[in-house]
């Protein structure tokens, strides 16, 4: 897929003064740095932005909530008192299921939507999308739409769009990290960005209960398929006796794929709201964005996620038997 057409996305934003600008639910560090490093952009334009959540971030990432700049619908701002906006970003996701309460406000607006993401799954917002699903994380995007405008950032939005970038990647890990994702970070340390300030603020202020409800967890861990898969899951009851958030299980599942011989793993998670979320992982060639969309979900070939419905014993089991089905699958 070819570089976005940033001149044409430079023209929609021109045309108009006044922004919102949203992600998906339960924010992670791409979508939130993804968002800042938006406003930084149309801030220098000149414009009016409004950043305007489903859902607050995680615990974790408290560094990359400036005060009164990153807003949660129902709880800062009511559904009824949305500001008026000429139009209205997308940023890190192009699926209505992953925005939430946000998906109520954006459909009954009239303004023009706009998304920049690098998901490969998609479900039509009706927008003007901006994707490149080779990008490591949309931090990249914000980061060439910047330089495409010849604006720079300052030392507190490069710690910002770095995180996005690092944490997308597994710290520059994964498969999808390439030599454009290196040239950005090294960029943004020239903009400022402390790559161990901000690993130490991402993975190095975890809470105790943090940790305690991942020692409990990863103590059940369960191999399946002839250890070609490893799975593992998450129930209310771990979360009230751990005192640890649905959140703080962010990262348990890629642990899964150190295994050894494992090429698939996946972490179920009860929410809140009696669903269930899963967090899906694979090695190449599997492709779990195409598992996921069977569910309604979506993301990455490797990387991917979807929400059922309880209880746990049923949504679990109509998870492993889509694994078992993808690896059986010839490569």
């Amino acid at each position: 897929m070819p570089t976005p057409d940033w001149n044409a996305l430079t023209a929609l934003l021109q045309k108009h003064s006044s922004f919102i600008i949203t992600s998906h639910v339960r924010p992670d560090a791409d979508a939130l740095g993804s968002e800042l490093g938006l406003r930084a952009i149309l801030l220098a334009l000149g414009k009016t932005v409004t950043i305007l959540n489903a859902s607050a971030p995680p615990a974790n990432l408290e560094f990359m909530t400036p005060p009164g700049v990153i807003l949660k619908l129902n709880s800062d701002v009511p559904k009824s008192s949305v500001p008026a906006a000429d139009a209205i970003i997308v940023v890190d996701t192009c699926a209505w299921q992953q925005l939430g309460a946000m998906t109520d406000v954006i459909r009954s607006s009239s303004a023009p939507r706009i998304v920049i993401d690098h998901h490969v799954s998609s479900d039509q917002l009706d927008a003007h999308e901006f994707k490149d699903v080779t990008a490591a994380a949309t931090g990249e995007l914000i980061f060439e739409l910047a330089a495409s405008l010849g604006i720079t950032f300052d030392s507190t939005t490069a710690n910002w769009l770095y995180a996005a970038i690092a944490t997308d990647t597994g710290w520059f890990r994964f498969p999808s990290t390439t030599s454009r994702t290196m040239k950005i970070a090294a960029s943004l340390m020239e903009m400022g960005a402390s790559p161990h300030m901000v690993y130490g603020l991402v993975h190095e202020q975890l809470s105790l209960s943090r940790l305690r409800l991942g020692g409990r967890a990863l103590a059940r861990t369960v191999s399946d398929a002839d250890g070609r898969l490893i799975w593992l899951q998450v129930d209310a009851h771990d979360l009230a006796e751990t005192g640890a958030v649905a959140a703080d299980t962010e990262g348990l599942v890629n642990q899964c794929l150190t295994i050894g011989g494992s090429q698939a793993a996946f972490i179920a998670v009860e929410l809140p709201s009696g669903q269930i979320k899963f967090s899906l992982r694979c090695r190449n060639p599997h492709d779990v964005a195409a598992l996921a969309e069977k569910f309604a979900g979506g993301g990455h070939h490797l990387a991917s996620g979807c929400t059922l419905p309880g209880p746990m014993p049923a949504a679990v089991e109509k998870i492993r038997q889509a694994f078992i089905e993808m690896l059986l699958q010839p490569g």
